[in-house]
């Protein structure tokens, strides 16, 4: 069996590959694209082209794709082979730096909001140097942005990159006030990866998970995660297996898999990643995702990234580990000393900032039709966007807003009892798990991403709002030195802490009284995607995204379209693989166990007239009267979705389905659970919630 540290990158075009085979002048070139954003010369490309083509060759690479994210937010790639005929029954393997650089996928066949008519198909992609290559089933994938033939970004990675560019530059003008000058300024990310895993046997007999990726019908299991047995629970034998095999091609593609354990629910687990570059780690956790897809089958299983696969059971979320780092110092880092650390006061200061300003940005950023059922249910964050900075950190911010004593809140050490056991030094920062945004140390959790997600959409906004903080902060403080710099930060600082003050909540998010405490504050709460969608449209938002160059306004329009689309679509779905459930499977069972019922009532009453059969009319009454709500239910959503769908206007169709169908939906499957729980376990007709999570 081969080391771990043997393995691990094996397959990755990385930076000790890279100095390995490039010659030291094209490798140094490389590396400053990569480091600091340098152009990137074609010569170069040629010859590292050349070098990547014998690498991937020699680990039994035969093709090449440009790996990219379109925005259906998945990820797309289309194979070429490596083959070049030579006209003589023979060929070679060929790549070139063009190859490399540049590839056409047809783009009219992508969500594009308007931007690309199915005639005008030719879009480009184009090699990202800073995300590592890598060699998947064969085929040597290369990270690349996507644009159209107009230059219109078309995916998700494009303005990723803008953002990070934005914060780095912003960044770096304020570490020149305090006398610093890195090469380069990025964000960090660890994404922790919830997800559940199921029988295929049992997967494949539900059209509702198949389709939607949820169950749209479902009673409640016996037994739930009341008794909280499964969180960090011993894991079972057959997901072990599949953990290590995850395991195992996911260092090889140099993805740090970190942690892996028992989440809350049953049949629930998460990976958690150790931080990467954030441009880098959304490639690896959109690799971890598919990973984990394809692997599950090996063991009979499937993995569901829904967000709410099962109702009333703890959905799966993708915590967002946020941070900002200058070579290797990590600038939300607090120090020993928070208070007398100036500099990680005003990045502090800045995301304090960020957040309140574009709180409904960074919901919208992560709203979508199965987040919906997750936020607020008592298991992930609320819908409303505030921050936990914890004990410490909240007594800074207070002693500066309302200029008192600071009085550190030192760490003291926690004696357990027992002579065996060690004393250990208790955190300063406890962890709100019911926080949108919590401050954890040293990073930012941001909680509300959904488990299905990818984490471009709402990084970009963080990235490019805190680079707008930042801006400000420069513009205000540049020409000041020395004393008057400080003294003119601390200002700075103070005032702007008290202008957003309203956004920091240190308390119990799922309680009814911050939801009334938040709308006094004036915070925003949108429950819905299709409430949460339009802000993305307004001038504030694009006047952001304008002015530091990652998205026009045409692109945010795009996108928005996109995004409304996406949702209305998926609802469709849904409301039509609920129709054809309801009426070929749920209806045809119920109706033959009455029948059945009946049967059994009339045999009886002939052979004996006296017998005593309350309970089985009662039954029998009880299953007509089922059906008759649920046919009741299955028309109204008939009405509505045809309603819905006969609406032009895009918005208003989401406010529609959002508004008037869900609510039949949720009506509809109410009807048809209530009879789950009466019907003969022989004629239900579709694996239950007993059956799914509590496999062997």
């Amino acid at each position: 069996m081969p080391l771990v540290s043997d393995m691990y990158g094996s397959m990755v075009f990385n930076e000790h590959t890279m100095q390995e085979r490039l010659p030291s002048a094209t490798y140094k070139s490389l590396l400053k694209t990569m480091k600091e954003g340098k152009p990137l010369d074609q010569e170069v490309a040629n010859v590292v082209a050349h070098a990547m083509k014998e690498w991937a060759i020699e680990k039994g690479a035969t093709h090449y794709t440009h790996w990219f994210q379109p925005l259906s937010g998945i990820t797309s790639e289309k194979h070429d082979s490596f083959l070049e005929p030579l006209g003589d029954g023979r060929a070679i393997m060929s790549f070139s730096g063009k190859e490399l650089i540049q590839g056409e996928p047809d783009a009219s066949s992508f969500p594009s909001g308007g931007l690309r008519a199915t005639f005008e198909a030719r879009g480009y992609t184009a090699w990202d140097p800073t995300s590592y290559a890598f060699i998947k089933d064969e085929v040597l994938c290369i990270p690349t942005a996507f644009c159209s033939y107009t230059g219109e970004a078309l995916d998700k990675k494009t303005p990723l990159l803008r953002s990070m560019d934005a914060i780095d530059t912003q960044a770096r003008r304020v570490l020149a006030l305090f006398g610093e000058k890195p090469q380069r300024v990025v964000t960090t990310l660890g994404a922790e990866q919830e997800y559940f895993l199921i029988s295929e046997k049992e997967y494949s007999q539900r059209q509702d998970l198949v389709m939607c990726g949820r169950t749209l019908f479902g009673h409640a299991p016996l037994k739930g995660q009341e008794l909280e047995e499964h969180y960090f629970g011993a894991i079972r034998p057959t997901v072990n297996e599949f953990m290590k095999e995850l395991d195992d091609e996911l260092w090889k593609l140099g993805v740090p898999a970190k942690t892996k354990h028992n989440e809350v629910a049953p049949a629930q687990h998460e990976l958690a990643p150790i931080f990467a570059n954030s441009n880098r780690a959304i490639d690896e956790n959109l690799l971890t995702m598919e990973k984990m897809r394809l692997l599950a089958s090996h063991y009979g299983l499937v993995n569901l990234q829904h967000e709410k696969p099962f109702a009333g059971i703890n959905g799966s979320g993708k915590h967002n580990n946020w941070s900002i780092s200058a070579g290797k110092t990590n600038l939300l880092d607090p120090g020993d000393s928070p208070m007398d650390n100036l500099r990680f006061l005003v990045f502090l200061t800045g995301v304090i900032q960020a957040v309140d300003d574009y709180q409904e940005l960074l919901r919208m950023s992560i709203a979508s039709a199965g987040n919906d059922h997750r936020l607020g249910a008592d298991e992930a964050p609320p819908a409303i966007v505030s921050m936990f900075l914890g004990d410490e950190l909240g007594e800074v911010v207070d002693a500066l807003i309302d200029e008192h004593e600071y009085r550190s809140a030192d760490r003291v050490a926690v004696d357990l009892g027992v002579d065996a056991l060690p004393n250990f030094l208790k955190d300063n920062t406890d962890r709100n798990r019911t926080s949108p945004f919590a401050f954890t140390g040293n990073k930012f959790e941001f909680r509300m991403p959904g488990s299905s997600v990818n984490l471009s959409d709402c990084n970009t906004i963080l990235n490019t709002a805190m680079a707008k903080s930042l801006c400000d902060f420069a513009d205000a403080m540049e020409g000041k030195q020395g004393e008057e710099f400080e003294a003119a930060a601390i200002d700075y600082i103070r005032d702007t802490l008290r202008a957003h003050r309203r956004i920091i909540f240190n308390g119990d998010g799922y309680a009814t009284e911050w939801q009334e405490e938040a709308a006094r504050r004036g915070l925003a709460n949108h429950k819905n995607t299709a409430e949460a969608l339009p802000c993305f449209v307004d001038p504030k938002s694009i006047e952001l995204l304008e002015r530091f160059g990652v998205l026009s306004e045409t692109e945010i329009r795009s996108r928005y379209e996109v995004k409304l689309e996406k949702y209305s679509k998926l609802l469709n779905i849904e409301c039509r693989t609920m129709k054809r459930m309801v009426r070929r499977q749920f209806l045809p069972a119920i109706n033959g166990y009455a029948a059945e019922i009946a049967r059994n009532v009339a045999d009886i009453r002939a052979v004996a007239p006296d017998a005593k059969l309350e309970q089985q009319t009662v039954l029998l009454q009880k299953l007509l009267d089922g059906v008759a709500q649920i046919d009741e239910q299955l028309r109204l959503l008939i009405d509505e979705q045809l309603a819905a769908n006969a609406i032009q206007d895009l918005q208003e169709r989401a406010y529609a389905y959002a508004e008037r169908v869900i609510p039949v939906m949720d009506a509809l499957r109410a009807a048809v659970d209530e009879m789950e729980i009466i019907v003969d376990r022989a004629h239900w007709p579709v694996p239950t919630y007993n059956a799914m999570l509590f496999y062997v």
